[in-house]
């Protein structure tokens, strides 16, 4: 069974810093693509979900969405089959749930796997 366990989301200031986990379980993690999308506050929808970062098993490239490209970074722990989502300087427009997702292809789209989601919540 497939298992995205995200921890690590919570309440800060503008200006603060979180970091999200991701432990991984059920599926061969060196040949997954692995990341972050987050659903902000009144969309509903998956098809909604912002992509926010990926590693693409493909080409060990890690991919961050124009918004968050300096102030985000994301790590892999193999041998814990953990990903890390650090998020600095967070900002309000930051604010959503954050899911976990895991790609089969080994690109970081479409999603087969999503964690429960952990609510990231940036006062300003």
């Amino acid at each position: 069974e497939v298992q995205l366990v995200e921890s690590g989301g919570g309440l800060v200031q503008a200006g603060g810093s979180l970091t999200l986990s991701c432990a991984a379980s059920g599926f061969p993690f060196d040949d997954y693509a692995i990341g972050w999308l987050r659903q902000a506050p009144g969309k509903e929808r998956e098809e909604e979900r912002e992509e926010v970062s990926c590693i693409s098993s493909r080409d060990a490239r890690t991919y961050y969405t124009e918004s968050v490209e300096g102030r985000f970074t994301l790590s892999s722990d193999k041998a814990k089959k953990t990903v890390y989502l650090r998020m600095n300087n967070l900002k309000p427009e930051d604010t959503a749930v954050y899911y976990c997702a895991a790609m089969r292809s080994g690109y970081c789209q479409p999603v087969d796997y999503w964690g429960q989601g952990t609510q990231v919540t940036v006062s300003s």
